[in-house]
């Protein structure tokens, strides 16, 4: 008996200084590689801007009487790449724009408050900056459905259409709270842990990215390395609760929208109560259920790209 006790001690023993060197290893690794990819993060395949003295990356591709901006989620490290699976399906019929806020992509990191006032103001100096002139189809995945929320409320005349994408709702009463709390912050602090191990490397090398060539995977390997929470990008969650009270103080816009709620969400009442009631508002609303996970651009792109044409046709009529 005290035979098998010594081994099991020595087994879980050695479960945490397995663990220990397997991080020491991989993030040695991770620190070789990333001082290789210097150069890889930086060749854009959009347009810097300068906007507040820092760097934005802003893409474009295609042409017609539509453009669509595509907003990412908190957290996205390469919302370019992220996106391509339905913005690749759009360029034939319109112009499609991937705005890389500060933190994100291949844009600068910053420092300064991440409030959404600052974000919405600096997305449409880029947007200026670079000539690109609305009306426009806003396309925000998750977190960035308060801003594009905000955009409609402040400049309805610029919006013409919001396809959300999962996204997420300022008059859901439980959301700021859910963003401001504990596990959230846990959250921020477990993927900052994994970016600084490196430990997801090895598993991003062997991730099946939809249409990415191996020099875009690449690049996306890179800059999810380098991206993963960081603290340009973590300040975006101290500014939730703000622009809540900001959006619930004025009436909901009434925006044409399509919005689009993943398996993932159907069921918290309180999300889906606050996307009726945008759905409501709109002058041509509507909800679609989707049968994935939260990134339905994903796993849905040639049905929500589907879908997007009637929308945006129907704005013509």
């Amino acid at each position: 008996m005290k035979k098998a006790l010594k081994i099991v001690g020595k087994i879980l023993l050695g479960i945490p200084i397995f663990l220990i060197a397997l991080l020491v290893i991989t993030g040695i690794w991770n620190a070789i590689a990333m001082a290789g990819e210097k150069d890889i993060v930086k060749d854009n395949p959009g347009q810097f801007v300068e906007v507040d003295g820092h760097n934005m990356s802003v893409y474009t591709e295609g042409s017609g009487d539509h453009t669509i901006v595509f907003l990412s989620g908190w957290g996205t490290e390469s919302p370019l790449y992220d996106f391509k699976p339905l913005w690749s399906k759009l360029t034939d019929d319109y112009r499609i724009v991937v705005i890389e806020k500060f933190g994100y992509g291949f844009s600068d990191e910053i420092d300064g408050e991440r409030d959404f006032d600052t974000i919405l103001r600096q997305d449409r100096v880029a947007l200026e900056k670079l000539g690109i002139e609305g009306p426009f189809v806003l396309c925000p995945h998750s977190l960035s459905g308060l801003e594009a929320t905000l955009w409609a409320q402040k400049y309805p005349d610029e919006v013409e259409g919001i396809v959300g994408l999962d996204m997420s709702f300022g008059n859901d009463p439980k959301y700021k709270t859910l963003r401001e709390g504990k596990a959230q912050k846990t959250l921020t602090k477990l993927n900052k842990l994994v970016r600084l191990s490196g430990i997801n490397r090895p598993l991003l090398m062997i991730s099946d990215n939809e249409g990415l060539s191996k020099r875009e995977e690449k690049q996306y390997i890179a800059l999810v390395c380098k991206n993963q929470a960081n603290d340009t990008v973590a300040r975006e969650n101290d500014a939730v609760s703000g622009v809540c009270d900001e959006i619930t103080s004025s009436p909901l816009p009434d925006t044409p929208t399509i919005q689009y709620i993943s398996a993932d969400r159907i069921d918290n009442a309180d999300e889906v109560k606050a996307c009726d009631e945008i759905v409501a508002a709109s002058k041509n609303g509507k909800r679609i259920e989707l049968n994935c996970g939260h990134y339905v651009h994903q796993f849905e792109s040639e049905k929500i790209a589907k879908d997007m044409r009637e929308f945006i046709n129907g704005l013509d009529k």
